[in-house]
């Protein structure tokens, strides 16, 4: 059974520390695929929070390259990509319930043992479980925008955040983002521009074409279909 995905901080006195987060939780119904995934597929392929150092070499049983995925949603490109790469292994971390449902239904069917799924904060998973140098790309698709202005702080893309996933990329890691909002994308590469430790993979020093593995989401092409630009940054670690 999946334990509690977020939990609240508490300081020395005992009282809840209000934290601002990059993501608002938003339950929905589970349909019955998703809620029978998620009773019997969790202990197979998901993972809890400990707060302890995580090896992935346990967790899969091999020592492939670790991709990180950040807000699958509903886990189609993941579990995607997942399949047309069997030679590394997949970790996604995702919030929304019914996503996590979806995601470990699909994996299952696909057949996959090269894919986990964590419900908990991104940010405190890569904090306290993730080692330093052990992944080989993260990825963070369509992430919320937060559109307007006195909501930009609680963009996911900031400078500690950037420096964070740094930190847990090996050498020659790549940072890959999308998204189909211009002023995020921008937002993006002037946060990332300011790191001296990433190299921007674009030729022009902007956005990249997007690469072959990236399947299209449902979610992108709706933008498309709104006439929405799909911007994809990449940054390798090179120090």
């Amino acid at each position: 059974m999946m334990k509690n995905v977020i939990t609240p901080e508490v300081n020395e006195e005992g009282k809840v520390i209000r934290r601002v987060r990059s993501f608002v939780r938003r339950q929905g119904r589970l349909t019955p695929r998703q809620e029978n995934a998620l009773q019997v597929l969790w202990p197979e392929m998901g993972v809890n929070f400990t707060g302890e150092p995580l090896s992935f070499d346990s967790l899969f049983d091999n020592d492939a390259p670790v991709i990180l995925e950040i807000g699958f949603g509903m886990g189609a490109s993941l579990v995607a990509m997942a399949e047309q790469n069997p030679v590394k292994n997949f970790l996604g971390i995702e919030v929304h319930t019914p996503g996590i449902g979806a995601c470990l239904a699909a994996a299952k069917e696909a057949n996959l043992s090269n894919l986990r799924v964590m419900c908990y904060d991104a940010i405190e998973v890569l904090e306290k479980m993730l080692p330093d140098g052990s992944l080989n790309m993260v990825q963070l698709f369509f992430p919320d925008p937060w559109h307007k202005v006195r909501h930009n702080k609680r963009r996911i893309v900031q400078q500690s955040f950037a420096k964070l996933v740094l930190h847990k990329l090996e050498l020659g890691g790549i940072f890959h983002m999308a998204t189909d909002w211009q002023p995020y994308a921008e937002h993006m590469l002037n946060v990332i521009r300011e790191i001296s430790d990433y190299r921007n993979l674009s030729a022009a020093g902007d956005y990249v074409q997007r690469p072959a593995p990236r399947p299209v989401t449902k979610f992108e092409k709706r933008g498309q279909q709104l006439g929405h630009g799909v911007f994809d940054l990449m940054f390798e670690r090179i120090k």
